[in-house]
């Protein structure tokens, strides 16, 4: 008689692709919010303190969690800091190409960048703004280098402004785009140091107009009938020097 083989236990099956996928996607929507938290916390830490005072171990702290978490997503405070300057930039970025009107006069739309700007660069009070403007001009340093590629990708708007104005023949062509750009965002910075430093309240629609009426005069084409004035000028001019002076009798 043959002896009765014992029942083994059946082996536990192994998750399917389906499940490991949803575990997968679940531990990435929870990584993702972890980091959007601290994004959050860090935006607000810079903005009251700065860069040299900002610690990650406040940010760790106002998350109730621990500064190992934070170093779990981010390198360091210099990382962090790059990517909440490039987070906020690019808010900037997203309304000023969404509300520019393309259609209205190139007067138009220089006027809404530089309200636009200067509204959301102090929407936040001006923790971030001294943030940019101080750290973004101290060259040769490590935090200072790293502003200089989200800088560019900033004025990207203002240059596609410029350049259309250009090939529409609102704004003169024989000025580069780089020289008209600083001749805009002189002045913006100007009264961002001011509303920065001094604590101004400034009234940001009637700067902008004003800016705009100063700044039009030197990057508009002139009118055609003041341009051939000018040229006339020019010809007269040059005809006046060609002119041999009357022969003196002996």
């Amino acid at each position: 008689m043959s002896e009765t083989q014992p029942m083994q236990a059946p082996e536990p099956s192994s998750p399917s692709a389906a499940t490991l996928s949803t575990r997968r996607s679940a531990a990435s929507a929870r990584s993702e919010q972890r980091i959007q938290g601290i994004l959050k916390v860090a935006r607000e830490v810079f903005a009251e303190k700065g860069y040299e005072r900002a610690t990650t171990g406040e940010m760790a702290q106002r998350l109730g969690i621990s500064e190992a978490t934070v170093f779990t997503y981010f390198r360091g405070k210099r990382e962090l800091c790059v990517r909440v300057i490039n987070d906020w930039y690019d808010e900037i970025i997203a309304v000023v190409e969404q509300g520019m009107p393309r259609e209205a006069p190139i007067r138009e739309q220089l006027r809404f960048f530089i309200a636009t700007h200067l509204r959301l660069f102090l929407q936040q009070g001006t923790g971030l703004c001294a943030l940019v403007l101080s750290e973004g001009r101290a060259k040769g340093q490590d935090l200072g280098e790293s502003f200089l590629p989200l800088q560019r990708r900033y004025t990207a708007p203002l240059m596609d402004v410029l350049a259309r104005g250009q090939a529409s023949g609102e704004i003169r062509a024989d000025v580069p785009l780089r020289l008209l750009r600083a001749l805009i965002l002189g002045p913006m910075e100007h009264l961002l140091w001011e509303a920065v430093g001094l604590q101004h309240q400034i009234d940001i629609e009637q700067r902008a107009a004003d800016m705009v009426a100063l700044l039009w005069a030197a990057v508009a084409v002139p009118d055609a009938e003041l341009l051939a004035l000018r040229r006339l000028r020019g010809q007269v001019a040059e005809a006046l020097a060609n002119v041999s002076p009357p022969h003196k009798p002996e």
